[in-house]
């Protein structure tokens, strides 16, 4: 008898283990599967298997504790007056995004990357090396109950010599990011092209900040967590979390799916971005049916 109600208890958690939560399925009508990649695109050019659900759960990633449950921004560089409120609204959607404590931390002069970690680009740009930037700067930062850390640079980045540039890195073991403003700000950021550049910067640090929460690149859908290899394709591509990939995150942090999604449209029609509004206008209205 005893052996009937242990299997009957393994059974009933393992149901209710494997149960849903219907918000995932409500908004996965609103998943946008990818067309086949064109030459240059990212999955052209890298042919990546993706990562399922049940891969993400079974692999190493970080969950925050009381210990460690704050982001930090880290700039790196000499900011203009619109790029540092361009970080400031990227600390207020990280903390959205993620639900969770987002600070900036103090910010650092170029002087600290030395003449072997810089070159210069094929357009004549200077650009910074971003592993020595995760590897001899980020590394040895340890602010206060740090989950994440996110370098932020106005100086254009590169991985290994043989590639042209890159928006971003991450370290998933050392839960550290680097990204670059400089290919987003369409050489000069003004009041004139200040939304579409926040919206890619809106794209580019969650995105980064997603690889150090174990989250690999999508290739199920159109979503954020997309690989891209130009500007272009990064404007192409969508700033919403699919399904699936909201689905990694909050396993993971357990935040109230409804209050970040209403409070993502909040950030959205505060700052006039209107197409990203109207995505989760749509993840709201089919929540809500």
């Amino acid at each position: 008898m005893r052996k009937l109600s242990l299997l009957f208890l393994i059974l009933l958690f393992s149901c209710n283990s494997k149960k849903e939560d219907p918000y995932f399925d409500a908004i996965k009508n609103n998943d946008v599967a990818l067309l086949p990649p064109a030459p240059g695109e990212w999955l052209y050019e890298h042919k990546e298997k993706g990562q399922t659900f049940e891969q993400f759960m079974n692999s190493k990633h970080i969950v925050p504790t009381k210990e460690a449950n704050i982001i930090y921004i880290k700039p790196i560089g000499n900011f203009t007056a619109l790029q540092n409120k361009q970080i400031k609204l990227v600390r207020e959607y990280l903390a959205i995004f993620f639900q969770l404590e987002t600070k900036i931390s103090e910010i650092a002069s170029n002087d600290i990357i030395p003449k072997e970690a810089r070159r210069i680009g094929g357009e004549g740009q200077e650009q910074f090396l971003a592993g020595y930037i995760l590897d001899s700067v980020l590394k040895k930062e340890k602010p206060l109950k740090r989950i994440a850390l996110m370098g932020l640079t106005q100086v254009d980045l590169y991985p290994k010599p043989e590639w042209n540039f890159v928006f971003g890195l991450a370290s998933y073991s050392q839960k550290i990011g680097v990204s670059s403003i400089y290919r987003l700000q369409d050489e000069n950021l003004t009041e004139a092209n200040f939304n579409l550049c926040l919206s890619r910067l809106l794209k580019v640090c969650p995105h980064e900040i997603g690889h150090i929460f174990g989250l690999h690149h999508c290739t199920a859908a159109d979503c954020l967590m997309n690989g891209t290899n130009s500007l272009p394709e990064t404007d192409v591509h969508t700033i919403r979390l699919c399904s699936e990939c909201q689905m990694k995150l909050n396993s993971s942090i357990k935040y109230d799916n409804k209050k970040r999604l209403l409070a993502l449209a909040k950030f959205f029609k505060d700052n006039n971005l209107t197409v990203e509004l109207e995505l989760m206008q749509k993840d709201l209205a089919s929540i809500q049916k």
